[in-house]
C-alpha cells in the first residue's frame, strides 16, 4: 500500500480524541452546543487567545466555516477579496458566489496579501454605486502554498483593513501548524487581536472533524447563531465537535500535533535541498512544493500517493507534499531514501 503525502486528513483522529468520544459515549448530554464539553472548549479556547468577550462557535468543515462566515459579514452588495491560490477561489465550488457575493482575485507570488495588493482594488472599484464594495479580506494561515504570515505582515494588514473600513478573516485550516513554524512570530493571542474573524481548524490538525469559529470584532457577533442554523451548521449532536476540541486544547495537543506535522515536511525538504531541488516558495509547513524531472515524480509515484500542482516546464512539475500529526518517520526516511537514490 501506498503511503499518501496527498494530505493531512487521511488519518482518522488522534487517539486522545477517540478514547474521549468512547468514554463519554453514554452520557446524557444537552444538544446543539449546550453540551459541557462544547462550553469547556469554548472555555478554553478563550484563555487561550486571552479575549472572554470573543464569541466561539464550532462548525464540522472548513468550506462550512468560511460560507458562513462571509455570507453573514457581507451585505448583498458587497464583496470580498482573496489572494488566488485561495481555498474560497479553487477549492469550494462556488460557495461563495453561491450566496450572492463576488470574490475578487489577486495574483501573487506566495499566496499571502499585503496592503499593496489590495489598494489597486479598491481604487478600481470606487464607482459607486455601480460596482461591488469590497468589505472583506479573507486570508490563510497557512497559505495554500504553505507560506506563513510574520507577526508584522499581519498588523500591516490589520492596520490596512481597519483603516479603509474593511473586515479582516483568516481561514485556519491550518492555523496550528502556521503558528508553529519554526519561523512563525505569530500567537494564537496575537491573531484574535489582529484579526475581526478566524477560526482554529480540526480536520487537518488531528481532529476527526471540526472547526471552531472564533468572532472578535463584537460587531459581528450578534445574531451570528441565526447563520449557523440556517446553514445546516448547528449539530444536535454538538458535543461531537465539543469533546474534539477540550482535548485539542487541553495540554497543547493541538499545537504538539502541528509541530509534529511540520518537522516531518522540513525533513523531506532539507534533504531535497541537500540534493539541489527548488521549490516554488520557502515554506516551513506541512506543506512543501519541490520542483523535480517528471522522470521523478513518476518514479516517486509508484511509492507515495501525492499531487501534481504545477507543470512548470516540458520536463519538469512541482508537486505538493503533506505531512500529517501522524505521519510516520519509516514514511518519511523512505522517501529521503529514494531521493538520495535518485539525485
Amino acid at each position: 500500500m501506498k503511503f499518501s503525502f496527498k494530505n493531512d486528513y487521511s488519518e482518522g483522529c488522534h487517539p486522545k480524541i477517540l478514547q474521549a468520544l468512547l468514554k463519554s459515549n453514554f452520557e446524557q448530554q444537552a444538544g446543539y452546543g449546550e453540551d459541557e464539553y462544547s462550553l469547556q472548549a469554548k472555555k478554553l479556547i478563550k484563555e487561550k487567545i486571552n479575549n472572554p468577550d470573543s464569541e466561539i462557535y464550532l462548525v464540522s468543515g472548513g468550506t462550512q466555516a468560511n460560507l458562513i462566515v462571509i455570507s453573514s459579514v457581507l451585505r448583498p452588495y458587497q464583496c470580498v477579496i482573496s489572494a488566488a491560490p485561495g481555498h474560497i477561489l479553487n477549492n469550494e465550488t462556488g460557495a461563495i458566489e453561491a450566496t450572492g457575493h463576488k470574490v475578487l482575485s489577486i495574483e501573487t507570488a506566495d499566496g499571502k496579501l499585503k496592503p499593496s495588493d489590495i489598494v489597486p482594488v479598491l481604487e478600481s472599484h470606487s464607482n459607486i454605486p455601480h460596482q461591488v464594495m469590497p468589505k472583506l479580506v479573507y486570508i490563510s494561515n497557512s497559505t495554500e502554498l504553505g507560506t506563513i504570515y510574520l507577526a508584522e505582515e499581519l498588523e500591516e494588514l490589520s492596520d490596512f483593513c481597519r483603516q479603509n473600513g474593511m473586515y479582516l478573516f483568516m481561514d485556519g485550516a491550518r492555523l496550528g501548524h502556521g503558528l508553529t513554524a519554526e519561523i512563525s512570530d505569530l500567537t494564537l493571542e496575537k491573531v484574535a487581536e489582529l484579526t475581526d474573524i478566524f477560526y482554529l481548524g480540526g480536520t487537518k490538525n488531528g481532529a476527526l472533524i471540526g472547526e471552531a469559529i472564533v468572532i472578535n470584532n463584537p460587531v459581528l457577533q450578534p445574531d451570528f447563531a441565526f447563520n449557523i442554523k440556517q446553514k445546516g451548521a448547528l449539530l444536535a449532536k454538538g458535543r461531537l465537535l465539543g469533546i474534539q476540541f477540550t482535548e485539542l486544547m487541553k495540554d497543547d495537543l493541538y499545537f504538539d500535533l502541528a509541530r509534529h506535522a511540520n518537522h516531518q515536511a522540513m525533513k523531506i525538504k532539507n534533504a531535497l535541498k541537500e540534493r539541489g531541488v527548488e521549490f516554488l516558495a520557502d515554506t516551513y509547513t506541512n506543506q512543501i512544493f519541490p520542483v523535480i524531472n517528471n522522470d521523478l515524480i513518476k518514479i516517486l509515484s509508484e511509492h507515495f500517493e501525492f499531487f501534481v500542482w504545477k507543470k512548470i516546464d516540458e520536463s519538469s512539475s512541482a508537486i505538493r507534499l503533506i505531512t500529517s500529526w501522524n505521519t510516520a518517520d519509516e514514511a518519511v526516511e523512505r522517501f529521503i531514501e529514494i531521493i538520495q537514490k535518485e539525485l
